[in-house]
């Protein structure tokens, strides 16, 4: 089997099976944020990418789609619910999210989860040439980066942590704390999105495993070093601002105000359908701001956009359930036969129509609880060649440490959070200018080719340093990552 030189490991190939409308089964280029950000480098180096091709129980041989090479990993319907479904999005997700639900913890769902993660090793052992890179990425293979180590000493390994990382004291309620730290440290670079998201896991590695630290370098048993640092991930901006000058899509952002009956102001709301978004919190705030008439249905109108996610997770049917029903009662409320208080879109939609929603929009709110980056606040940005708009943005979120420009929130106060809308509402155009020049200037300077240069510099760094400093020495001992602690 031909090797590649950089493996990118994730739990999702960048592609979805697709049946058009004659019956054709074609391989299409799946949304999200990993896919957009590392789809560019990926056309640009003799790469292979493992993960999951979205389909149980089925098994596929590697492909090429889009310029890229293809390993699939598969996974039964098990897997899907103890390793998926179960240990990464019941277990991790909360966790890490600052246990906004309470994280579920069953030793099945470990098992699953260390089972999987070693076929996801094995992948990008066999497909990685000697002296190459594997770069893993986020909550779903932890483990990846020390099981790879100890299949394929010579490689440099890299991971990306796109959500946060927890203070001690709730990371430390996870019964294979140790297990997911060692892990990690099977990586040369561990990245977060956060300066404290890398702060967070140093303290943890100090005071769980007492190996030395001394700033983001952490000294580990063998002598070898692993680095945590913050790498920001950004957007590939170039789509989105061709996409904003084409007529065809100002036209659409055009009939969008249009259809919406012409308010003189459109909030929006983009999501994926998750309890750590701050939908609801957005929603009563809206709310409340039409219950004390200090916005009207007829000046101002509310588009929120919630994608699908994780529907057969109980926690999201519930805030699906939750969700509709407020937004229900609103606009049973308020609307009137030309104006609605709250549009409400539970579905997907493409680039192009993404782009002139965020033209069409006065307002952009995002008010996640807690959020590792927030892409969506990035492509508004990108997209404002006119500087007009303004982003509410939570102070919860990854982008809030970059985008100072922002109207800064905190979701929970719900007064703070309705004073910031009415200030984003009210706010001039000579503001509004000055504000949305600042965010773009830092939006396009720091893009995906910038976050995913400084990280792979940091692992060539990594790689001279280990070349320099010779073979690790033998480990006095040796972690088992299925053994649960003691």
């Amino acid at each position: 089997m031909a090797t590649a030189e950089f493996v990118v490991v994730a739990n999702r190939l960048p592609v979805d099976r697709v049946v058009t409308a004659d019956g054709e089964e074609i391989w299409r280029t799946s949304p999200g944020g990993l896919v957009a950000a590392l789809e560019p480098m990926m056309h640009r180096v003799d790469g292979a990418w493992v993960g999951w091709a979205g389909m149980p129980d089925t098994e596929l041989a590697p492909f090429d789609a889009d310029g890229i090479h293809l390993i699939p990993v598969a996974l039964s319907e098990r897997d899907v619910t103890e390793y998926y479904e179960g240990f990464s999005n019941d277990t991790i997700w909360p966790l890490y999210h600052d246990v906004i639900a309470p994280p579920q913890y069953h030793r099945e769902w470990w098992e699953a989860y260390v089972s999987v993660n070693l076929r996801f090793a094995e992948a990008a052992a066999a497909a990685v040439a000697q002296g190459g890179t594997v770069w893993v990425h986020d909550y779903q293979l932890q483990l990846v980066p020390e099981m790879v180590r100890s299949l394929r000493s010579d490689v440099t390994i890299g991971y990306f942590h796109h959500i946060p990382f927890p203070s001690h004291g709730l990371y430390a309620q996870l019964p294979w704390r140790d297990q997911v730290l060692r892990g990690l440290l099977g990586a040369d670079v561990v990245g977060f999105q956060r300066a404290q998201d890398a702060t967070n896991f140093v303290a943890a590695v100090k005071r769980r495993l007492g190996f030395e630290t001394k700033a983001s370098a952490i000294t580990l048993p063998d002598g070898r070093r692993s680095q945590a640092r913050a790498f920001p991930i950004s957007i590939d901006t170039t789509p989105y601002r061709e996409l904003a000058q084409r007529p065809d899509i100002r036209a659409r952002a055009v009939e969008i105000r249009e259809g919406l009956g012409n308010p003189k102001k459109i909030l929006l709301g983009v999501d994926r359908l998750d309890y750590t978004k701050g939908i609801g919190h957005r929603i009563k705030a809206v709310g409340e701001l039409l219950d004390q008439g200090r916005v009207s249905v007829e000046d101002v109108t509310f588009v929120q956009v919630a994608s699908p996610s994780r529907e057969r997770v109980d926690a999201y049917v519930h805030l699906r359930d939750e969700i509709e029903l407020a937004i229900g009662r609103i606009d049973g409320d308020h609307d009137t036969l030309g104006h609605t208080a709250i549009r409400y879109l539970h579905h997907g939609f493409p680039r192009e129509e993404m782009v002139a929603m965020y033209l069409a929009a006065d307002v952009m709110l995002v008010t996640a609880l807690r959020d590792g980056m927030n892409l969506v606040a990035k492509e508004y940005v990108a997209t404002r060649a006119d500087n007009r708009g303004v982003l509410v943005l939570s102070e919860f979120t990854g982008a809030a440490d970059e985008l100072r420009q922002a109207v800064r929130v905190n979701p929970h106060d719900i007064e703070g959070l309705k004073d910031a809308i009415i200030t984003a509402i009210e706010m001039p155009p000579a503001e509004q200018g000055k504000r949305m020049r600042a965010l773009r200037k830092r939006v396009l300077e720091n893009d995906v080719n910038a976050w995913s240069s400084s990280f792979l510099s940091a692992l060539r760094d990594a790689r001279e340093s280990r070349d320099a400093a010779g073979p690790p020495r033998p480990r006095t001992r040796r972690s088992d990552p299925s053994a649960e602690e003691r």
